[in-house]
């Protein structure tokens, strides 16, 4: 998995490419929390996101509550049919919002 940051004042994007998964998570959250501090607006553009584990899904739970709780905005972009199906059965796709 690799990730990179565009920091734009209060917005983070984060371009995700390859696997979230147990190995990878970590990694990515403590990339992110370590942008966030200053974050209004963050956006996950999972357009070359090849897989998505229960770790990742974690994550995800873990970076909406994060910014429910600073009144930010959390948005994923660009989500592939393979990881749109892991949110519909796991009923993430009705708690985050996928653009």
């Amino acid at each position: 998995m690799e990730y990179k940051f565009n920091k734009d004042g209060e917005k983070l994007s984060v371009e995700v490419v390859g696997r979230v998964d147990t190995t990878t998570a970590p990694q990515l959250e403590e990339g992110i929390l370590g942008e966030l501090e200053s974050v209004k607006n963050l956006v996950l553009d999972f357009t070359n996101l090849e897989y998505i584990s229960s770790a990742g899904l974690r994550l995800l739970l873990l970076l909406q509550k994060k910014m429910n709780a600073s009144d930010g905005v959390f948005e994923i972009h660009n989500v592939n049919e393979f990881v749109m199906e892991v949110f519909e059965m796991t009923g993430f796709k009705d708690i985050l919002t996928i653009k």
